[in-house]
């Protein structure tokens, strides 16, 4: 009979979170354990709390390892240390609350780590007021006969056009095969405005790149070699894994911060546990600056108004 580990004690900051079956394996290709996860977000933990501070949490959870089930959590687990913090959020569809996790210090990411936490989905607006989004966010979904290069000549062309708007672009990898970006955006417009915003510069990409670019929405009508600009990522309580969130898969692929200059070069199924830790410390969190290149959705509004039925040509 297998004799499970004993639990592991890890400093965070002024926190000391227990790890309990350190040994148990997560990812299978290699072997990693819940410990080797605990110990790569420590090792990202300025780039992980930056994506996801203050921002309601939804967590993929694993108890049993990524090859088992898969639990999706909006509720904070039952347990948590009083110094966890959380945010109050309202679900219209469904007439109830949940209170989610809200990260301020890396503590919190491991103590939901202890609780089989794998991915991390944060919303794109800040405790402070859930309803107006800080955040615009470009997915890039490549269709099952889409290359990772049309993901690249996609993404070319959205940054061509983030300049022209005189928007920062920051992207990552999925940690699959798409990519995405981040805008930081003035918290002024609410999540239906911002997603308007987000369909008019998706249809202004793919004027420009049609041969590569879809917007179309149901998915038995894309075209199975191009890449879906999916806009609807920005709509209420729609979320996606953060910056640094491991993914739940057997390799343990990395939501991984680039930089433009890598776009071309970068393979992102060697963005894993095992090697963004040194890639980290060797080169800072290309995300460090985000907070301060903050955009205002106004322009792409106003593509929207020229875009919709009825406007004037």
């Amino acid at each position: 009979m297998t004799v499970a580990a004993d639990p592991v004690e890890l400093q965070v900051g002024t926190r000391t979170v227990r790890v309990s079956s350190p040994d148990r394996v997560y990812f299978s290709a290699r072997g990693e354990t819940k410990l080797d996860l605990a110990h790569y977000y420590m090792s990202v933990g300025d780039g992980i709390v930056r994506a996801l501070r203050e921002r309601p949490c939804m967590l993929h959870r694993f108890p049993d390892g990524v090859d088992g089930q898969k639990v999706h959590q909006k509720r904070l687990p039952k347990g948590a240390p009083d110094w966890v913090q959380t945010v109050e959020i309202y679900f219209p569809r469904f007439g109830r609350t949940a209170d989610e996790l809200c990260v301020t210090e890396l503590a919190s990411v491991i103590w939901a780590v202890q609780m089989s936490t794998v991915e991390f989905h944060p919303w794109n607006s800040r405790c402070a007021d859930v309803e107006c989004p800080d955040e615009w966010r470009i997915d890039l979904d490549p269709m099952p006969e889409a290359s990772f290069d049309s993901v690249r000549r996609v993404a070319h062309v959205a940054r061509e056009v983030l300049d022209e708007l005189g928007a920062v672009g920051w992207p990552k990898t999925s940690g699959g095969n798409g990519l995405h970006i981040y805008v930081r955006t003035e918290p002024r417009w609410g999540f239906s405005e911002v997603r308007e915003a987000a369909l008019a510069f998706a249809r202004e990409v793919e004027r420009r790149i049609p041969e590569d670019a879809t917007t179309t929405w149901w998915r038995k009508d894309r075209d199975p070699r191009k890449v879906f600009v999916d806009y609807n990522q920005n709509a209420r309580d729609h979320t996606i894994a953060s910056a640094y969130s491991v993914r739940g898969n057997r390799e343990g692929t990395v939501s991984t911060p680039i930089t433009w200059d890598e776009l071309d070069s970068v393979d992102p199924r060697e963005l894993t546990i095992a090697t963004v830790p040194a890639r980290f410390a060797s080169m800072g969190d290309p995300h460090a600056g985000i907070d301060d290149a903050v955009f205002s959705l106004k322009p792409l509004l106003e593509w929207a108004a020229r875009d919709s039925p009825g406007s004037p040509a």
